[in-house]
């Protein structure tokens, strides 16, 4: 389970112990590749429908980018540009797009680590954003650094998370000019899983290449990506200024973007499925062909977060059934187009980590899986509409993407004609436990969870009676306990620090 480092030993000695951190592996999954059928809920009309739908919107209506440097480059490339509305052919949004990879490398500081983005393969990242958290003694407050670290140690020691994430929890207790020097630091630090930047200004987004090119080193970053940033559209039809200022940063520097439009169905889109999706699209499209405009090839994702809209409150809903419909049409619409796709996974509005939370985490990462997502965002921690991350939550999650995991690689047909001959042997009326099949597979012929309780009445009463939320914070608890830090070089370290240190100086404390 996560937090259980594979093979360690104690010896004394600073050297001897330097020398067993290198040594010591932490179990991860490799790039989930998917051998369920996609799902596909349109036919072809249908997807036509919704397709030359969002042209027409481009085209006819446009889409403001609210950047002088954006609205110019739209121009030279023959875009009608009316003040800061564009509105470009379908020709030129289309001929773009096309320049997006259609699958790539993520790079880890740990190579095992690295994984692949497009086709048929899929990754898992944390969830990211939060203000709050629910803490391990399960109490909601206001996030902070120290919190933070511990969900970057978290996710390097969770084998289903392929990514250390970000921003899992905002460190609302450091200034807002010096946070991204802290958390990235602490994402490199505290994990050799690719990791996300910052997006939140140019200086930001620069120092978080800066950095990664320190790690990696200059001529490997601006030719490898390393990183992943979201920068979302504002729906409807708005890219402003500070998310055009992180993807051009990025872009130039070939790190990929989730460039997602944050759809809150019935407030920033129609109240309608066809109607949202076909915005929606609209606005990814956008921000691809610009990313292309600025750096042809680069690599990039196309994004989305969704939620539909409560009718009674205005709140944000999600594992509704419209929400599944609208991630299956993004999921047919990211493959004509032949470019990797981002959904959200574990997104739930309860406030708790509940049944209410079970319920809406799995109908969104079903069908988030079966409409073949390649970056599954908010896959561990996810509570009350993305305000808090759960530590509890995080650890649940991780092991619910564990079982959707061996569930989207397919049936396993290896032992197929050895159980069936197993059959002819027992026979009627007899058991297989003490069958030579049975002793061979009995550790891996189903999945066992560890969080979830299967045990009788009587030994759950035994064990403490504990719910799922308390055996969560127990696993956090536990994983955390037995951290160490994968090896980082230390010249490199130091270097880091001194870029952080050095950069804190060059920033205010206060944005005025």
């Amino acid at each position: 389970m996560a937090g259980q480092a594979v093979g360690r030993t104690r010896r004394g000695g600073r050297a001897a112990r330097h020398k067993l951190r290198r040594q010591t592996t932490v179990a991860h999954f490799p790039t989930l590749v998917r051998n369920i059928p996609t799902y596909e809920i349109l036919n072809e009309e249908g997807l036509d429908l919704v397709h030359e739908e969002s042209l027409k919107i481009l085209e006819e209506v446009g889409i403001d980018f609210r950047d002088d440097e954006a609205l110019a480059l739209w121009k030279r490339a023959g875009a009608r540009v009316d003040g800061q509305r564009v509105r470009p052919a379908r020709e030129l949004i289309m001929e773009n797009v096309a320049k997006t990879p259609s699958e790539f490398t993520l790079h880890a500081r740990d190579p095992e680590k690295s994984v692949r983005i497009g086709g048929r393969h899929t990754v898992f990242a944390p969830s990211y954003g939060s203000p709050y958290v629910r803490d391990l003694e399960n109490e909601r407050r206001y996030a902070t650094m120290e919190d933070l670290r511990q969900f970057h140690k978290l996710a390097y020691l969770t084998p289903t998370l392929h990514l250390t994430g970000s921003i899992t929890c905002e460190p609302v207790d450091l200034p807002v000019p010096h946070r991204h020097l802290e958390v990235e630091y602490s994402a490199l630090k505290h994990s050799d899983k690719p990791f996300m930047g910052s997006v939140t200004a140019k200086n930001r987004a620069q120092d978080c290449v800066d950095m990664a090119k320190l790690v990696f080193g200059d001529g490997f970053v601006t030719q490898n990506p390393v990183m992943v940033s979201v920068c979302n559209c504002n729906s409807p039809l708005v890219w402003d200024s500070t998310m055009l200022d992180a993807v051009r940063v990025y872009a130039a520097n070939n790190q990929p973007v989730l460039l997602s439009p944050f759809v809150m169905a019935g407030a920033n889109t129609p109240a309608s499925t066809v109607g949202a999706v076909a915005q929606l699209n609209a606005e990814a499209l956008a921000g691809l062909a610009f990313a292309q405009l600025y750096n042809p090839g680069c690599p990039m994702i196309y994004g989305n977060y969704l939620a539909t809209v409560s009718m009674k409150s205005g709140a944000p809903m999600t594992g509704t059934p419209e929400a599944s419909w609208m991630n299956f049409m993004v999921g047919q619409l990211a493959r004509r187009y032949d470019v990797p796709w981002r959904s959200s996974g574990m997104v739930v509005g309860s406030k708790l980590t509940d049944a209410q939370a079970g319920y809406e985490a799995g109908m969104t990462i079903n069908a988030v899986l079966l409409a073949g997502a390649n970056y599954v965002f908010h896959a561990a921690g996810w509570l009350e509409a993305g305000l808090t991350a759960s530590f509890a939550k995080f650890m649940l999650d991780s092991e619910q993407v564990a079982m959707y995991y061996k569930m989207m690689q397919g049936v396993p047909f290896e032992d197929a004609k050895e159980a069936l001959a197993t059959i002819r042997d027992v026979g009627p009326a007899g058991h297989y436990l003490g069958t030579q099949h049975t002793q061979d597979h009995f550790e891996t012929a189903f999945f066992m969870p560890e969080l979830l309780d299967n045990n009788n009445y009587e030994q759950w009463l035994e064990d403490g009676a504990k719910d799922a939320e308390t055996r969560g914070r127990e696993a956090a608890i536990a994983a955390l306990e037995g951290y160490e830090p994968p090896p980082l070089d230390e010249a490199v370290d130091e270097a880091l620090r001194d870029f952080v240190a050095r950069k804190k100086t060059e920033y205010p404390t206060e944005v005025t």
